[in-house]
């Protein structure tokens, strides 16, 4: 991320790219470090985009001390094969780094994450950590680790992460979903809009 220019709440942010901008047009969706954003000008090396204030509000791309890597992802086809977990690039709230060990040629990481997300994080699940696919275990309060190989590490931007440092986190939709349609749990954490009600309506449920 080479630039962020505010104005007032929000802001329009400059990203270097390569591999992506090929096809991009003006209008295309693009997860940057996991948020999802729309392009709104597509230059030679380089596109701009427009972060609301919701955006800046529950995300790191304000924190960024720039010029900053994120990781890009362009928007999946009905045809892609679905090689992680699906990943809206809704981000729900932001986590922190606690430590990493290096394990074999890998890292295992450790993150905290914010109380509203517990109830989506579970062992052997799914969760997206910068916009990157990963499977949560050693799930305890607040905390979750995570094994990066050595391909995750090399290929995105949690190889230059440490203790400290901010991350975008999103829980997985189908587990929004299962807490939204339980009856015996009091509405928390971010607003799925799914009730065990809305589900029996539409023949979900009987």
């Amino acid at each position: 991320m080479r630039r962020v220019q505010r104005s007032g709440q929000s802001a329009r942010a400059t990203i270097a790219a390569r591999r992506i901008l090929s096809d991009l047009k003006s209008g295309d969706s693009v997860a940057v470090s996991g948020a999802c954003v729309t392009a709104v000008r597509v230059l030679g090396d380089s596109f701009t985009c427009d972060l609301s204030a919701e955006t800046l509000s529950r995300t790191t791309l304000c924190l960024k001390r720039l010029p900053a890597p994120v990781n890009l992802e362009r928007a999946s086809l009905p045809t892609t094969r679905m090689g992680g977990h699906l990943v809206l690039g809704h981000v729900d709230g932001i986590g922190t780094v606690v430590s990493l060990v290096r394990s074999g040629d890998g890292l295992e990481m450790v993150f905290e994450m914010p109380d509203e997300l517990r109830p989506y994080v579970v062992d052997k699940g799914s969760i997206a950590v910068d916009g990157v696919s990963l499977t949560p275990f050693a799930v305890a309060g607040r905390t979750f680790r995570v094994a990066l190989i050595p391909t995750t590490l090399g290929e995105t931007t949690l190889q230059h992460l440490s203790p400290g440092d901010p991350v975008n986190l999103e829980a997985d939709v189908m587990a929004k979903y299962a807490v939204g349609a339980r009856d015996d749990v009091p509405p928390q954490g971010p607003p799925s809009g799914v009730t065990a009600e809305l589900l029996r309506r539409t023949g979900f449920l009987d």
